[in-house]
């Protein structure tokens, strides 16, 4: 099963990549550090049917970190949402693939995001009315670690609290990078679990790129009754192409010739490992 879903996250990394490179822009770093959690939510642990995109009961995601569209949209093109060569049409003038997800023009997007901060209280607007409607869908997010210096995001964890909301399960993408450098010289927001546990927040700390934790994660957020969760996922920026792991300058930038197809080189052999496993 991990070895799968391995494949979905690399074949969805490469997309990502092809469509930043022929975009000569996007957000590369944040993308590749999210791929694991997304492939696991999206080919293991959403209630979703990719042909009936706007299913009422369906489980919501919101990437609260829109600037990594890319990896959203190749997880939603490997799942089956539309061809995931559209992928390859990411920022150009007649495609859907805007730099950040909208919903009224991509299959599969639950929510318009891109203002850092304003994700996680549109997840709870979803989880709220899941527990008015007596409704039992549960809503996924998905934080940047440089995110969480916007304000609004502890307005957002003081609400999930007091609201109980049971039914949202957000991930922090924890790489400690942002696009000024490392976040303890930005804006140090550690501890972070403290953080949340103080807004009643049950917190999960997890690797990433470790799938039985990001599984087992889930399934604990699932069980758990009357708080919010919080998986801290401690990640590696760039996750997947070498030259790009664990550096800020690739938040935002787009490779050359040659350094995408080293990038082609490195991601074409990880998915050829996890399809021989």
């Amino acid at each position: 099963m991990s070895n799968v879903t391995k494949l979905h996250a690399d074949r969805a990394r490469k997309y990502a990549i092809k469509g930043i490179y022929n975009a000569k822009s996007g957000h590369p770093g944040g993308s590749l550090s999210i791929a694991d959690i997304l492939s696991v939510l999206y080919f293991e642990k959403m209630n979703i049917n990719p042909a009936d995109p706007k299913d009422p009961n369906r489980d919501r995601f919101v990437l609260s970190k829109g600037h990594c569209a890319p990896i959203l949209y190749a997880i939603l093109g490997e799942r089956g949402y539309f061809p995931i060569e559209q992928c390859e049409t990411l920022r150009q003038i007649d495609s859907i693939m805007q730099g950040h997800p909208d919903m009224k023009a991509i299959p599969g997007v639950d929510m318009s995001t891109g203002s850092l901060g304003q994700g996680i209280s549109a997840a709870n607007g979803m989880a709220l009315s899941a527990k008015l409607d007596k409704k039992d869908y549960r809503v996924y997010a998905i934080l940047g670690d440089g995110e969480i210096e916007e304000g609004q995001v502890w307005e957002a964890a003081m609400f999930a609290a007091h609201y109980k909301l049971d039914n949202i399960t957000a991930f922090l993408d924890f790489n400690g990078l942002q696009i000024d450098g490392n976040i303890t010289d930005v804006m140090d927001s550690n501890p972070i679990d403290e953080k949340f546990k103080a807004f009643n927040w049950n917190v999960i700390t997890i690797d990433a790129h470790n799938y039985d934790e990001i599984r087992n994660a889930i399934d604990e957020a699932q069980k758990t009754k009357g708080k919010p969760t919080i998986i801290i996922a401690k990640s590696i920026k760039g996750k997947g192409v070498s030259f790009m792991e664990n550096q800020a300058s690739w938040h935002g930038s787009a490779p050359n010739e040659e350094q995408y197809n080293q990038a082609m080189a490195e991601l074409d052999a990880a998915i050829a490992e996890d399809e021989a496993e």
